[in-house]
């Protein structure tokens, strides 16, 4: 059985970690790596040949180069927010299937016009939404499905960012706004799409954020704190919260649930789960500690097969969680609720 060949675009932390993942997969070989930072390509590939050491990729710095030359079943998009359109056009110019990194994006309008070129080519597509191949989602999305959630209450609290000048890594980007999307669009992003995995899609989004709290910073330019509630279209409601500003613990991720037979509370980074339920015995689902592995090994059997049907998250269903989170910042810009369409 020939290897799935696999190419990457971006070359940074993301890359090192999908990398780790694939490389002990006999049926899947990284062929490439393609980034404008040619430091960046040599970390990956010295990475990559320290697990396999016959592996010999190649290096490119444009993606649509390094489809045109290099036979490739798959591509990696793993990419800032800030730098998508070139490849996502190139995977679709070569017909080549992708696996995209969260956030899709920051324009809107673009994310709109990729999404109708996907489709139009009908391309496989998977986007890092690993969460959703958790057993405790699928278990509380079954649940919820039959008793929907009237409140939801969720959030990624962390303590301040501490960018340098002179990096190239994620905290020089990160602490941008117009380049991150903030902490909303780049890191809880996961939260929404929790949200919209457990309860469906929301109609209306109002958010309001805080600032001043976090002083002194390099190039930093984020919301401290951001508070988001969601209308969803099943008559529930959510307020998703965020903070880059709490230094003294007490924060993490979360997701709690409240239908009327029960209670959903996800806790931590790998969303395990304590379910309560009236009249009932509480029930514990843990985390997967290698969800990048199982993510990727969706992604990789559904290539080989022509099958895409195991993936929880393509490129355009992707879209609608940056939709909201997009929708989030408007609204902090504006003062107004925003209505999704």
């Amino acid at each position: 059985m020939e290897p799935v060949r696999l190419a990457f675009v971006g070359a940074g932390g993301m890359a090192s970690a999908h990398l780790k993942a694939i490389a002990p997969m006999a049926d899947a070989r990284i062929v490439a790596f393609c980034d404008p930072d040619p430091a960046k390509v040599e970390a990956r590939q010295a990475e990559l040949q320290g697990l396999c050491p016959d592996a010999a990729p190649l290096a490119f710095s444009d993606p649509d180069v390094m489809l045109g030359e290099v036979e490739a079943d798959a591509a990696y998009l793993l990419l800032p927010p800030f730098a998508h359109g070139a490849a996502e056009r190139a995977c679709v110019a070569h017909g080549t299937p992708f696996f995209i990194e969260k956030p899709v994006g920051l324009d809107w309008g673009l994310t709109q016009e990729l999404v109708a070129a996907v489709e139009a080519a009908e391309l496989m597509s998977c986007a890092g939404y690993m969460n959703r191949y958790r057993a405790s989602l699928r278990r509380g999305k079954a649940i919820l499905a039959e008793d929907p959630a009237a409140l939801v209450h969720g959030g990624w609290i962390g303590g301040s960012p501490n960018p340098k000048p002179g990096d190239t890594n994620i905290g020089s980007w990160w602490v941008v706004k117009d380049k991150s999307g903030g902490q909303i669009v780049e890191q809880c992003t996961h939260t929404f799409d929790v949200l919209r995995y457990l309860c469906g899609e929301a109609v209306e989004v109002c958010a309001r954020a805080a600032h001043g709290f976090n002083r002194g910073l390099y190039n930093y330019s984020l919301d401290d704190a951001t508070s988001v509630v969601l209308h969803m279209a099943n008559g529930g409601v959510a307020n998703l919260m965020t903070s880059c500003s709490a230094n003294a613990g007490g924060g993490g991720v979360w997701l709690s649930a409240y239908a009327h037979q029960h209670t959903l509370l996800f806790t931590g980074w790998d969303h395990g789960v304590r379910i309560l339920t009236k009249g009932g015995e509480p029930e514990e689902i843990k985390g997967e500690p290698d969800i990048f592995a199982i993510e990727d090994r969706v992604f990789i059997d559904a290539v080989r097969s022509g099958d895409g049907s195991g993936i929880a998250s393509s490129y355009p269903d992707a879209a609608k969680t940056l939709r909201l989170t997009l929708a989030a910042n408007e609204s902090i810009a504006t003062g107004k609720a925003v209505a999704i369409s």
